[in-house]
């Protein structure tokens, strides 16, 4: 059996990236409050719970470390995946590691965005583009311009300001802002707003057939998608801790 080597003998490298994760914010330390609440949820939305990768945020908690290997359990029971912890002093540090987790530092309050002009470097030309249409009203002058279509395992970011999609998602696809997603095309891959925490980020998108929404960490699966809403004109926005969609057209 012959294994293929990369010219420079490299057996990989890292590379910085920004993936969709799952934050379970904990309010309460009780395995079993815990447990109760995840049975109803996977209940509601069995989909969701198929090996979803958590990071466990214990911001809100006193002493987390003294329950943290039984909240990992329940959650493992329940098809979830904690991969990391997010917030706590030396001793949850300590104990997220010596459970084959990461550790992140808590999440710092939110910043204003500055408003910057786009400039040219900031605005991707693909080789296929689509018609392009004027600019969407509303949208934060600092951000991303992406001309073209996002093709499967593509990955499109806007880290400091909205991202705006000047054609389609496709399915496999990903399209992250730290403020608002438009796509003026066919949205069926993966779309999230908001990324470092923004409730008042949106997504807006022509043609609504996506995979999978966020916004400031909320999710919706396709799945969850009211069926009059697929293939409308739509915005999806908070409301409250729940994802509101309503059509455009």
């Amino acid at each position: 059996m012959s294994l293929k080597v990369d010219r420079d003998g490299m057996a990989f490298t890292f590379k910085g990236g920004m993936l969709p994760m799952t934050v379970m914010e904990l309010n309460s330390a009780d395995p079993e409050r815990i447990r109760d609440q995840l049975a109803g949820k996977l209940s509601q939305s069995p989909a969701f719970f198929q090996h979803t990768p958590v990071v466990l945020s214990v911001e809100k908690l006193d002493e987390p470390h003294l329950a943290l290997e039984r909240i990992c359990a329940v959650c493992r029971a329940h098809k979830l995946l904690p991969v990391a912890v997010r917030g706590g002093a030396e001793p949850v540090k300590q104990s997220a590691w010596a459970l084959g987790l990461g550790w992140f530092p808590p999440l710092e309050p939110n910043r204003p965005r500055a408003l910057e002009s786009v400039s040219s470097a900031d605005i991707e030309e693909s080789r296929e583009e689509e018609p392009a249409l004027s600019s969407p009203p509303g949208v934060a002058s600092g951000g991303r311009i992406f001309r073209g279509t996002v093709r499967s395992g593509q990955q499109i970011t806007a880290p400091e300001g909205d991202l705006v999609v000047v054609g389609a998602v496709n399915a496999g696809a990903e399209v992250l802002a730290a403020g608002s997603v438009h796509v003026y095309g066919a949205l069926r891959g993966r779309a999230l707003a908001g990324i470092h925490g923004d409730p008042l980020a949106g997504i807006f998108c022509r043609e609504l057939h996506a995979e999978l929404l966020s916004v400031a960490g909320n999710y919706k699966r396709l799945e969850d998608i009211d069926p009059r809403l697929l293939g409308v004109m739509v915005q999806v926005r908070l409301d409250g801790d729940q994802l509101g969609i309503t059509s455009l057209a």
